[in-house]
């Protein structure tokens, strides 16, 4: 199951990736209104999310008496390097701390803000939570880079397309593998998850 998790977690971090690769340092910055996020912002709450909720998360409460959940919405960083090097700590703890999860601590209870979850249910937060704030950035993005920017998922009018070449590439493959045109990840766990 960890593995599961960690594959769907580096796919959703590579959207975002992605995104970063295609924006300039202002681009990083942009705001469409005083009262939108810039991507810098969410990128800047998103691991402050992570390095709150997974700093020791097995023997701490996740919302650490250090964060300042509201200070994440303020932009300090000036350049896209900053942004990039905070997103990076983030993930590294979040990875971290996926690694740590066994069978034996699955279930075990863990805490965020005083509230028990499983520590499968923490997991299960964030894998709504950050595909959440990573959707917001690309959706910015795109906004930015309009006619300029290279998609990440099928391309417009290239549904019918890419569907044929999946069909074709997985009906000639021995192997049994996922082929989510959501996640593009090579993943028998998932399939046989839901072979039911």
């Amino acid at each position: 199951m960890k593995d599961l998790f960690v594959k769907r977690f580096e796919y959703y971090k590579s959207l975002g990736d992605k995104t970063f690769d295609q924006l300039t340092d202002e681009q990083m910055f942009w705001q469409y209104n005083e009262e939108s996020n810039s991507i810098a912002v969410i990128v800047k709450h998103i691991a402050g999310n992570m390095l709150s909720r997974w700093t020791n998360f097995l023997t701490e409460d996740g919302e650490k008496s250090w964060r300042n959940r509201d200070g994440e919405f303020v932009n300090t960083f000036t350049t896209k390097e900053q942004v990039l090097d905070f997103w990076e700590k983030g993930w590294k703890c979040f990875f971290d701390a996926l690694e740590k999860i066994n069978d034996d601590n699955m279930y075990s209870t863990t805490y965020i803000r005083g509230e028990a979850h499983p520590v499968i249910d923490a997991v299960l937060r964030q894998l709504a939570h950050y595909p959440y704030h990573i959707g917001q950035m690309v959706y910015i993005a795109k906004m930015i880079k309009n006619e300029d920017w290279n998609t990440l998922s099928i391309a417009r009018n290239r549904s019918q397309e890419f569907n044929t070449e999946m069909k074709t590439k997985f009906l000639s493959s021995e192997q049994d593998t996922n082929s989510s045109p959501v996640c593009f990840q090579n993943s028998p766990e998932v399939r046989d998850e839901y072979k039911q």
